[in-house]
């Protein structure tokens, strides 16, 4: 009993012990599962946060390509207004182009349409200048006619000077007009109207020379009138010097008509061109401060008038024939 008793113990310490093993056993693979669980979880979260800092960092460079493409789709959308208006551009260019080559086109047409009348106009001016230069010959064979006509007055002015000259006679010819001024005082006494014998005298020595001029028979188509104009000075009523210097003008023509030596011919040729007439005081002379030069206004003049009316139709008949 006793040994059934200790074996029996036996085979219960045995046992003990075996359970005991048993359990370190599964302490230390739950401990070894617990570690594995640990270091599980602490390489779960190691890796976790590994890829927790990739997908921030993803996530940032996400963002930013993000972004990166927003401000690209900005500037695609710039580039493609820019691109519009480039397009409008190339259009309006486009048509100023064809404008431009429309009136280009048109201005080739237009210059050779010039060049075609430029080239006729230079026929026609060739034909003109011809004809311009057989019109040169016959206006310069006119103009040797006007200025024949023109020539006359400065012509007898000439012959005046010279045959005065050559008579030894000091009597001054005015250079534009051909008048001849004599002096009151010599011919006439204060306020008459009667010749002095030294006005006759003086008269008697001027007036053929005068008449042999103007008389000449190259001269009768151009010699209208000759005439004897009396002044006087402003002393006394205008209408005293009126007949004073009328009565002064006529005493020298009728001295003049009735002067012996004249040819009947000569006598009947003045009698159709000899006027005389008074100017009273209408035509006196001044000083060059203004006064009155009563002396120089105290005068006799004998002029001469051209047939203007006649030479200004003949030289119209000129012109016309150009």
């Amino acid at each position: 009993m006793r040994a059934v008793s200790l074996k029996r113990r036996m085979v219960a310490r045995g046992d003990g012990s075996h359970w005991i093993s048993f359990s370190d056993m599964l302490s230390s693979l739950l401990l070894v599962f617990i570690l594995a669980l640990m270091v599980s979880i602490y390489q779960y979260y190691t890796v976790l946060d590994i890829k927790t800092r990739e997908l921030e960092t993803q996530q940032a460079e996400l963002d930013r390509v993000q972004i990166s493409l927003v401000q690209k789709e900005e500037d695609l959308r710039t580039a493609q207004a820019e691109l519009m208006g480039k397009e409008e551009e190339v259009a309006s260019i486009q048509i100023q182009l064809q404008q431009q080559e429309d009136e280009l086109h048109a201005a080739q047409t237009a210059l050779k349409t010039r060049e075609d009348e430029q080239a006729l106009l230079q026929l026609q001016l060739q034909a003109q200048e011809l004809s311009l230069n057989q019109m040169q010959l016959a206006m310069n064979q006119q103009q040797r006619q006007i200025d024949d006509l023109l020539g006359v007055r400065t012509q007898i002015i000439q012959d005046l000077s010279q045959a005065f000259a050559q008579n030894n006679l000091n009597v001054k010819v005015n250079e534009d007009t051909g008048d001849i001024m004599l002096d009151s005082s010599l011919l006439f006494t204060s306020g008459g109207d009667v010749l002095l014998p030294a006005g006759q005298a003086q008269l008697s020595r001027l007036i053929p020379v005068y008449l042999s001029v103007l008389l000449r028979p190259e001269y009768n188509d151009y010699v209208a009138e000759i005439i004897i104009e009396g002044h006087t000075d402003s002393k006394g009523s205008y209408l005293f010097n009126l007949q004073l210097s009328q009565d002064r003008a006529l005493g020298v023509a009728t001295y003049m008509l009735e002067m012996p030596g004249l040819s009947a011919a000569q006598r009947q040729k003045l009698q159709t061109i000899l006027t005389a007439k008074g100017r009273s005081y209408a035509d006196r002379i001044f000083f060059p401060d203004g006064r009155e030069n009563m002396d120089a206004s105290r005068r006799v003049e004998i002029q001469f008038r051209l047939k203007d009316s006649e030479m200004i139709q003949k030289m119209n008949e000129i012109l016309l024939n150009r």
